[in-house]
């Protein structure tokens, strides 16, 4: 979905495609014609915009077999879809039973990482629309901080794999006119865990075409605040590639048993759910939602967040509520300004059946209805600020 910015730029709206999980490229063109499409048709557009999620061996697939790219530049059109920014932070197994640290795996100590962003940057150049020349990645934040944190060499060989990284970009702008930029994407857990923390390496690294994805759901997670955070990050030149919006899991009253029970129906075992409170003496927190609810390793005076991709159009029933109003804020400023700090935006709710069984789609049916609901909000949160939806 496009949409004409009071300031004449061309704004991206587009919804992630891994929450339905594929490795190969038949997995990716199922997704196409299964899900991606029924969407599209339920939103009466003739076009829609997929952040696509390659994994390895799809990715792969399509840097060795010229024609494969070409035939899935031919789907995406023929289908009424578009590509203008991709997810390359799950390297692989994303689908798996069990998710958690792995996705962290390979970070960007390890050349794997690298490469397959490298891959994927060369792919997206390759189906961008024929009238666009800008496309953005969204990568792991360097890496989960354990082991990384506190040891330089780990940092230095990070840093210098994202310098690797952008003179590639450099020369593949000049080989295909396209200029794709990547974005770390600060997570709870990780060694860049919120934007501050992405301020120092990314001024480090120094390049244009290396910046941050701002997903609101971490952003809320970590209880940034979202005025704060992008002045940061405006007064450091740090800029913003793209934002995926998303919605935490919100708690204000942790000490009820209520609010426990209500919790634990949403710790599962797939994805970590990491969780956070603020309090007095700082941010205080857990790797995953079941370590909170448990027991007393959080501080249960002051409300928590948990790092699960709520529905943006279906908060969670009483008690529980979601962190919406700070996807609201942060929109209002990323694009309600007199020119937009980030082009790209992307729905992300990956979870849809991570969710407690009773509120999980049952049906293909049910989760492209969500998925159109989803969209439908956000379309409308930026028509209220001030932008007219493109045909």
């Amino acid at each position: 979905m496009r949409f004409r910015h009071p300031d004449g730029s061309t704004v991206h709206l587009a919804y992630c495609t891994n929450v339905h999980p594929a490795e190969t490229l038949d997995g990716v063109r199922a997704q196409l014609r299964d899900h991606c499409e029924p969407v599209r048709r339920r939103l009466g557009r003739d076009r829609l915009g997929i952040g696509l999620w390659l994994a390895r061996d799809a990715a792969r697939t399509l840097i060795n077999d010229p024609a494969e790219l070409r035939a899935l530049r031919s789907e995406l059109d023929s289908r009424g879809l578009e590509v203008v920014t991709l997810n390359g932070f799950p390297y692989e197994g994303f689908g798996a039973d069990e998710v958690k640290y792995r996705v962290y795996r390979p970070d960007w100590t390890e050349p794997d990482r690298l490469a397959h962003t490298t891959d994927l940057a060369r792919l997206l150049a390759a189906l961008l629309p024929d009238d666009a020349t800008e496309g953005t990645i969204s990568t792991l934040p360097l890496a989960w901080r354990t082991p990384y944190d506190g040891d330089p060499e780990a940092a230095r060989t990070a840093r210098s794999a994202v310098t690797t990284l952008a003179q590639r970009l450099d020369a593949l702008a000049e080989m295909t006119g396209k200029s794709i930029r990547i974005g770390l994407e600060p997570e709870p857990g990780c060694t860049v865990e919120t934007t501050a923390d992405a301020i120092a390496p990314l001024t480090d690294i120094g390049h244009d075409r290396i910046g941050i994805c701002v997903d609101t759901c971490h952003l809320a997670t970590s209880f940034e605040d979202p005025a704060t955070a992008l002045d940061a990050l405006a007064a450091a030149g740090v800029r913003i590639v793209k934002s995926q919006l998303s919605a935490a899991l919100h708690a204000e009253d942790p000490h009820l048993p209520e609010v426990r029970t209500a919790l634990a129906a949403f710790a599962e075992p797939r994805f970590l759910h990491q969780t956070r409170t603020s309090t007095a003496a700082g941010l205080r927190g857990t790797d995953d939602l079941d370590e909170a609810v448990a027991g007393r390793a959080l501080p249960d005076s002051t409300p928590w967040r948990a790092h699960f991709h709520v529905p943006l159009h279906a908060p969670p029933a009483p008690p529980l509520t979601s962190t919406l109003p700070v996807l609201r804020d942060t929109l209002a400023r990323l694009v309600g300004g007199p020119a937009p700090l980030t082009r790209h935006l992307e729905v992300e709710t990956y979870t849809w059946q991570a969710l407690p069984a009773e509120l999980r789609p049952r049906t293909r049916t049910q989760l492209a209805d969500g998925i159109a609901a989803e969209l439908t909000l956000a379309r409308d949160l930026l028509v209220d600020l001030g932008l007219k939806e493109l045909p």
